[in-house]
């Protein structure tokens, strides 16, 4: 199992040197050469497995044994992924949401310690990199952007570990009071706060100017634990496949997904589980009224907008409007071609957009694919956090409440949609208390943690400044 760049540069890698690179060094993303297949016999073995062991079986098939041993692949993954750590033995169970709509269902992917779904793939991630560095007796500075979600996962999981320094870059004042308390309130030596006056995508672009700064990568050892790491989408391949065996009974039957989608990565692992053979029909894209990424499956036109063209919403984990993680699906609708790939994105990357619309790839791209798209509104929000908790009993926050508003809109009569849900209510506490007129409990250790110090460093629009930070 070898990995190639997107824009294809002919290095080929492992996955532990993948796992620890970040982007490829023509600035592009990296992904498997051939995507592996799951089969019918070993979809149907899987069906009783512990969660744990499932993620084995399905992340060893990204993962040479010569390259990674699958013994201590298993012993990470059963470290991982356990009642104690997730609160639940099915780790990511399902709800019924039938008397919202007939067939709907809720995936809870947000019982990790930070109550989001980037636990899912960060607590495996957090033990695969404090093994792989002890393995080459190297350090590594993770530099990553969040929207909310990703840094505090990040540093809960890379907390405290050996030959690890974080540097997380975050929107200043663009995050919910408890997103940012979850964050900065850490004391620990080896985690680095930094939130930049911008928006998300300035955030991402500071982190790739770094990035792409080959000399100053090298030294410093800079990786990387945003979507963009290949480590965090095989991850959460797992829990499709999971949700599919768990809300069916027999391989022939199908089930959609809709997702929340800002960066692209969550989606990209449905997408990847489709390919290598999971029986899903539909993934549901849902946006927020940032829809770079339902405009271009409507309309086959990718246009990312400038910061200032990004809007501040109530589901602000998705105010992205240059999804980083789009570039990886586009490789694939365009058959592989790492040129044609290169070429759009160095439009991209001046600031441009690129149109597919009268290609024979994009008018395909439904049937071939799986993919529609839709987008949700603030008030969109509102009433389907309303609706959903007076008809069901179920409190959801506000991204999920995207998923399951155009989950509702673009489902298939007659085959079940599992809406993901990718973190609690009590995260966006104002705006479910807008919603349903109450704010979600908080335990009393959630309470400690919104009244304890927060350590943070605020920087403008400033490359040098970060590099100055990691170099110390």
């Amino acid at each position: 199992m070898k990995y190639l760049s997107t824009r294809g540069h002919p290095a080929k890698q492992t996955f532990s040197q993948v796992l620890l690179s970040g982007l490829a060094e023509d600035g592009g993303l990296m992904l498997p050469e051939t995507l592996p297949k799951i089969t019918e016999a070993e979809l149907t073995s899987w069906r009783t497995l512990p969660y744990h062991a499932l993620a084995f079986n399905v992340i060893s098939k990204f993962v040479d044994n010569d390259d990674l041993p699958h013994t201590d692949l298993a012993a990470m993954t059963k470290s991982a992924y356990t009642k104690e750590v997730f609160g639940t033995d099915e780790i990511t169970p399902l709800t019924s949401l039938e008397k919202l709509q007939p067939g709907l269902l809720l995936q809870h992917l947000s019982n990790g310690p930070t109550l989001a779904f980037k636990d899912m793939a960060m607590q495996l991630l957090g033990r695969l990199f404090e093994y792989e560095l002890a393995r080459q007796n190297k350090t590594l500075n993770i530099l990553g952007a969040t929207s909310g979600d990703t840094g505090s996962a990040a540093e809960y999981a890379m907390r405290g570990r050996k030959g690890i320094s974080v540097y997380m870059l975050s929107p200043a004042g663009r995050m919910s009071a408890f997103q940012r308390a979850q964050m900065y309130s850490l004391q620990d030596a080896n985690i680095h706060n930094i939130a930049v006056e911008g928006v998300f995508d300035d955030c991402q672009d500071i982190v790739k100017a770094v990035s792409n700064d080959l000399n100053f990568k090298r030294k410093h050892n800079i990786g990387t634990v945003n979507s963009i790491n290949w480590g965090r989408i095989v991850a959460q391949v797992v829990y499709y496949v999971r949700g599919y065996l768990a809300s069916t009974t027999s391989n022939s039957q199908k089930v959609s997904f809709a997702v929340p989608s800002g960066n692209f990565g969550n989606i990209l692992a449905g997408h990847i589980a489709r390919e290598m053979g999971v029986p899903i029909d539909t993934l549901i894209l849902a946006t927020n009224e940032n829809n770079v990424l339902a405009e271009f499956f409507t309309t086959g036109v990718y246009r990312p907008r400038k910061s200032a063209e990004t809007y501040e919403t109530s589901s602000p984990s998705m105010d992205i409007s240059k999804a980083s993680n789009f570039e990886r699906f586009a490789y694939h609708l365009l058959g592989n071609d790492g040129e044609r790939v290169a070429a759009l994105w160095k439009e991209v990357d001046r600031g441009g957009s690129f149109d597919l619309s009268n290609t024979p790839e994009f008018k395909s791209l439904r049937e071939r694919f799986g993919f529609v798209a839709g987008t949700s509104t603030h008030a969109n929000r509102l009433n389907t956090i309303r609706t959903t908790y007076e008809k069901t009993g179920t409190l959801i926050d506000t991204h999920t409440a995207d998923a399951v508003l155009i989950g509702q809109q673009l489902a298939k009569t007659g085959i079940p949609t599992i809406a993901l849900e990718t973190a609690l209510p009590i995260k966006f506490a104002a705006t479910v208390k807008e919603a349903v007129g109450f704010e979600p409990p908080m335990t009393d250790a959630q309470k400690a943690m919104m009244a304890l110090p927060q350590q943070v460093t605020t920087i403008g629009l400033d490359v040098a400044r970060v590099k100055q930070m990691i170099a110390g």
